[in-house]
């Protein structure tokens, strides 16, 4: 981790000059002093008792669950929380738009990870049609003071957009069309936004010019190369927070002083043993 970046010079990641896609290999060489750097990063907050909230927005395939996947994969799950809502329900429409989202912001120590977040009502929900002109324009007026509450009570606050071309986006949907794993991936309104592609960058930009604060910045980063895309956002994450390395516990690890023992079970009930071959995967009988 480095010292905290003033915002101006952050506010936009520069794009990749090779169109070539990081290798698997290089991308896992490349993410592990990351991981380390992240597990630092967690100890210091918990040790601090600071709060960290990230915003992870982007068009559809950008690449927002494999992100947060790979900032929360070695880290504490009670620590670090993955929150991705679902439709509100008929309660929460009545509610204040904001008022789903609070319950999921972060304790003195933890880390919320927002696999979209209250950013919705303007992206997705203004150009499918989920919420009216005036509740958008509303969603406009009330984000940056929302966001000043959070910042002002301490929270530190990070808000990224994953940048995706078009070209890139149908690969992906077609990928998820032909995969059976990831075929869940896909739904009615991610087919829809496809043929939206331009509407989704008009509201984004009024979204950008409306909620770019200095005391909550907007980071844009290049996702056409997803493995790239995650490297640099949490190169930059990392750079936001105070590089402190916090000491650890020395913890006594001496000897059992027997031999170890194997686990025993006295009922009828037995273990399922590991299997090779043909009948791996499949269940066998106590």
């Amino acid at each position: 981790m480095a010292g905290k970046k003033d915002s101006k010079n952050s506010s936009k990641t520069k794009p990749r000059s090779e169109p070539s896609k990081l290798s698997k290999s290089e991308y896992l060489e490349r993410m592990a002093p990351l991981q380390l750097e992240l597990n630092a990063m967690a100890q210091w907050l918990q040790h601090s008792g600071k709060r960290l909230v990230v915003l992870v927005e982007g068009r559809d395939t950008a690449g927002k669950g494999g992100t947060i996947a790979a900032i929360s994969e070695t880290l504490n799950p009670r620590q670090c929380h993955t929150v991705a809502l679902g439709k509100p329900s008929e309660r929460e429409q009545g509610a204040w738009y904001f008022q789903r989202y609070v319950p999921h912001l972060p304790a003195a120590g933890e880390i919320a990870l927002f696999d979209r977040s209250w950013y919705n009502r303007a992206g997705v929900e203004s150009v499918m049609g989920f919420c009216t002109p005036p509740q958008t324009e509303a969603f406009l007026q009330q984000a940056p003071v929302f966001e000043k509450l959070l910042v002002d009570d301490g929270i530190l606050l990070l808000k990224y957009w994953l940048c995706v071309d078009q070209e890139q986006q149908e690969l992906r949907f077609a990928e998820r069309l032909a995969d059976p794993l990831k075929r869940w991936k896909l739904s009615p309104i991610d087919l829809e936004a496809r043929t939206r592609y331009a509407e989704y960058g008009q509201a984004r930009e009024r979204m950008l010019a409306a909620t770019h604060k200095t005391y909550a910045p907007w980071t844009l980063v290049d996702f056409n190369d997803q493995r790239l895309g995650r490297l640099t956002l949490i190169r930059h994450l990392l750079d936001q927070l105070p590089d402190v390395r916090v000491p650890q516990a020395k913890l006594k690890f001496p000897p059992l002083g027997h031999k170890p023992l194997t686990e025993t079970f006295s009922g009828r009930l037995k273990p399922l043993r590991a299997q090779g071959g043909a009948a791996a995967g499949k269940g066998s009988k106590a």
